[in-house]
């Protein structure tokens, strides 16, 4: 039964990982394809604001793809969750929401939740690093 269970789950991992695999392609060519519509468009080679904030935030959406291919294919390698990586994409996401944020109708109360989130993600990052560093010290 065990061994029954770990085939279905390499197989689900393997599927999330081809589907993730056509995502972050199809987010990718997509993000090539506005590249191309907005420096073709008048004023030639000509980005507005708006459209290099549009940019940056679906390139960080492929980002957060790869991220998130990593940490699949890890798993289906290593049977192990890498905290790490977790951490980076909810570190980038957030980054990506920042980026795209329109601060002048953002109340205060979502811009402190914002910056609570990004604090929690930032230490909690530096103190699985710190952690696996004194792992790596002791393990020599």
């Amino acid at each position: 039964m065990l061994k029954l269970l770990g085939r279905f789950e390499l197989i689900v991992n393997t599927a999330l990982l081809c589907l993730m695999c056509v995502v972050v392609l199809l987010t990718t060519v997509d993000v090539g394809w506005m590249i191309l519509k907005d420096i073709s468009a008048p004023p030639m080679f000509m980005l507005t604001p708006g459209e290099i904030l549009d940019l940056f935030a679906a390139m960080l959406v492929v980002l957060i793809g790869v991220e998130l291919l990593d940490t699949i294919k890890v798993y289906i390698i290593d049977k192990k969750i890498r905290v790490e990586l977790i951490l980076s994409v909810g570190l980038v996401a957030i980054t990506r929401k920042v980026i795209i944020l329109d601060s002048t109708h953002a109340d205060g109360l979502s811009l402190i939740g914002m910056a609570a989130v990004i604090l929690s993600l930032a230490a909690s990052y530096v103190l699985v690093k710190r952690a696996h560093a004194a792992a790596d010290v002791h393990a020599e």
